[in-house]
């Protein structure tokens, strides 16, 4: 039995996705944990007896999320392609000159770096966030959808 699960909370996760960290759900208590790196080769290697005592409390969920098959991995960094967004935003400008800059800002070596100083240089920071909050909330409820997963 599923239980509803919280859409900020899966959009949180998916805001916390990086290289080094994965977010898991159990569709059956709405939990969602977040597992570094390092903890997944602690777990992996079983050499977790000399972690901290908080990280040795999280072990047995972070086995059961990568060695199970209850738990869900969220989305990754990968499958968001804030880049993706980051076009889609920059097309989505009313004006050619303003549309042009940002295209411009997400080629070539440190497009991420470019787009943050173009969008603040202009002004559209607040624009950006919100469009970005409702790119990530859309492929939210996508994969809760595609899960089959009751949302609210």
């Amino acid at each position: 039995m599923s239980k509803v699960i919280s859409l900020p909370e899966v959009i949180s996760a998916l805001e916390a996705a990086s290289d080094d960290c994965s977010s898991y759900l159990d569709p059956e208590t709405g939990e969602i944990i977040l597992v570094t790196e390092e903890e997944r080769a602690l777990a992996e290697d079983g050499s977790w007896a000399e972690a901290p005592a908080w990280q040795r409390e999280q072990m047995p969920k972070i086995r059961a999320a990568l060695e199970g098959d209850r738990w869900l991995e969220l989305p990754d960094r990968f499958d968001i392609h804030e880049w993706a967004i980051m076009e889609g935003f920059s097309r989505s400008q009313n004006s050619e000159r303003i549309r042009r800059e940002l295209l411009d800002a997400i080629h070539g070596a440190g497009a991420f770096r470019s787009f943050r100083s173009a969008i603040r240089r202009l002004g559209l920071d607040q624009n950006w966030y919100q469009f970005r909050d409702e790119a990530l909330a859309d492929i939210a409820r996508r994969w809760l959808e595609e899960h089959n997963l009751k949302y609210m």
